[in-house]
């Protein structure tokens, strides 16, 4: 598939390597030897750098004169150590490529004193006894690149660049984005309230199953109004897969703008804003290395994930040139290229949302239709919005708990239970779930002034014809024109589609209150002009169709 090239963005990883302590024991010697820090340049693939070698304090306690282990420790202190690595020659562009190597020794047995003066035993990565913890964190560079820059750091400081060779298989990716920077007006779709953001949120959460966070914040630093400033959405491994299939590393989608964007000028990248897909490690139990497959997996799931956003946004992946205004921004870091890319999984939320919404309306049309109970559940669970359990509905409703129980096992596709907590299945379902309960209490309360109606008409005398329209219209919601006479809108309910393309009940219905409004003596025009709201069971939206149009339904509509 021909798509734009996502960038990298930020990056962290935890290196370890178990060959001994020499690499902080040179690092320490360098540092002595050069007055406490060390500064100087290099160059790769034709590209200058900048790296400076200097110490910090530590809160690993002093060892003694003997490590546990057995090593010898002949310095005064522990420091720790870090390498900065800059590129020479961007600091007037937007970011910069650089990163920073915290350098930690480690061995067993070591402890580390608290903020609160306590000291705790620092448990180490599986098999090393003795070795170096390398925390890198840097940004806008390949992440295949940081350990030959990091080497090449080394060499040019006076360090054996072979101490940073074959990380442990322990080794693991912390924090890592790809994203394309959009033209500010073309990114509207990706954080729209109706956009792919806002419905992975929307369609895969709940309260209790699987992690999801959603961020919609269109205010910026100083209290502007600044559209899609800061719109996220979060999902843990479980609620990934829902969205992408074999995907299965925890991911954060981002649509941001920089903090002061609004007042630079349109040519300025940082006027427009990126949409990211990161990766978050805190958000799953396992891990993600950092072997080339390792990377390439990475790149791979975070690319898919990206594309997959900007498809159901509608933003073209591989925009026409010339006058066909390609959307993207080039930034320094984001050429805006198109290459060859995986095809993306689709993202189905359409059909996510079809299956939630035929889950709601199967069960409200099951035989029999809601029971007390299950209209109890529904009700508690839409006032609720946290966490509630069995005992604590049938305490608010007066009823046994054991009816509760058995109310939520018949509604196992519109719930979800865990740890004995039970809430609706999504925000979706929710929100279905409290439209169709407002529109049963509507039409309860249509038929309750349907049935006066007929009850006013019987006192008064009227004739059965006229008692019999007046019934029907107030049954089905019908609002008049200011004179009274003409109909201008009807609210037929809910329908099973069935014939003529699945609208022949309603057009059976609107056909009955016609013959009513006809054979009390009405013009048949001021009925057939009014629009009809009605609800196909097959269908999420009411539709609105005007009379005359439904009347003359014939099968190849």
């Amino acid at each position: 598939m021909k798509g734009v090239t996502p960038a990298w963005h930020e990056f962290a990883m935890q290196l370890n390597f178990s060959r001994g302590l020499d690499p902080y024991f040179a690092a320490h010697a360098v540092v002595r030897a050069s007055g406490g820090s060390r500064e100087i340049e290099f160059t790769r693939d034709g590209e200058t750098w900048l790296a400076k070698l200097y110490y910090q304090s530590s809160g690993i306690q002093h060892p003694g004169a003997r490590l546990p282990t057995g090593t010898e420790w002949e310095l005064d202190t522990v420091r720790e150590f870090r390498v900065t690595v800059k590129r020479r020659g961007d600091e007037d562009e937007p970011g910069q490529q650089s990163f920073n190597a915290h350098l930690r020794p480690r061995w067993k047995g070591m402890r580390v004193e608290k903020s609160n003066g306590e000291t705790t035993e620092l448990p180490l990565p599986s098999g090393m006894r003795e070795g170096v913890n390398i925390r890198v964190n840097g940004s806008n560079i390949r992440p295949t690149r940081y350990l030959p820059l990091l080497r090449d750091a080394a060499r040019a400081l006076d360090l054996n660049p072979d101490y940073f060779t074959e990380p442990d298989e322990t080794s693991t990716v912390r924090d890592a984005e790809r994203y394309v920077r959009l033209l500010e007006d073309a990114s509207g779709p990706v954080h729209a309230r109706d956009g792919p953001i806002a419905k992975l949120g929307h369609l895969l959460e709940n309260d209790r199953s699987g992690y999801r966070k959603v961020v919609q914040n269109d205010t910026d630093g100083e209290g502007n109004d600044v559209p899609g400033y800061y719109h996220t959405v979060t999902l843990g491994p479980g609620r990934v897969a829902e969205a992408w299939p074999n995907h299965e590393l925890p991911k954060e989608i981002k649509h941001y703008r920089a903090r002061h964007a609004e007042p630079l000028d349109e040519d300025n990248p940082l006027r427009h804003p990126k949409v990211g897909a990161s990766y978050q490690v805190n958000r799953w139990d396992g891990s993600l290395g950092v072997t080339d497959d390792d990377l390439a997996r990475l790149e791979r799931e975070l690319d898919q994930a990206l594309h997959s956003v900007l498809r159901e946004a509608g933003v073209p992946l591989d925009p026409p040139g010339g006058d066909g205004s390609p959307p993207y921004q080039p930034d320094p870091y984001f050429p805006a290229e198109i290459g060859d890319h995986t095809e993306p999984p689709k993202l189905n939320l359409t059909e996510l949302e079809s299956e939630q919404e035929h889950v709601v309306v199967r069960e409200l049309a099951k035989t029999g239709g809601v029971s007390p109970v299950e209209g109890e559940v529904i009700e508690y669970l839409l006032a609720d919005g946290g966490t509630a359990s069995a005992a604590d509905i049938a305490e608010e409703h007066g009823r046994h708990v054991g009816s509760v129980r058995r109310a939520l096992r018949r509604m196992d596709d519109l719930i979800d239970r865990k740890y004995g907590e039970v809430a609706l299945a999504s925000n979706h379902i929710a929100e279905m779930l409290h439209s169709a309960v407002s529109e049963l209490r509507d039409a309860s309360t249509r038929l309750s002034e349907a049935t006066g109606e007929a009850l006013v008409s019987a006192t008064r005398g009227l004739d059965e014809t006229t008692s019999a329209l007046r019934t029907w219209l107030a049954k089905h919601g019908c609002e008049t024109e200011s004179r009274g006479q003409a109909i201008k809108k009807l609210r037929l309910g809910e329908f099973d589609p069935s014939g003529l393309r699945g609208y022949q009940n309603v057009k059976d219905e609107l056909r009955r209150g016609l013959s009513l409004w006809t054979d009390a003596g009405r013009n048949p025009a001021d009925f057939k002009n009014a629009a009809v709201m009605f609800r196909r069971s097959d269908r999420r939206s009411p539709q609105v169709m005007d009379a005359t149009r439904l009347l003359e339904l014939r099968e190849h509509v």
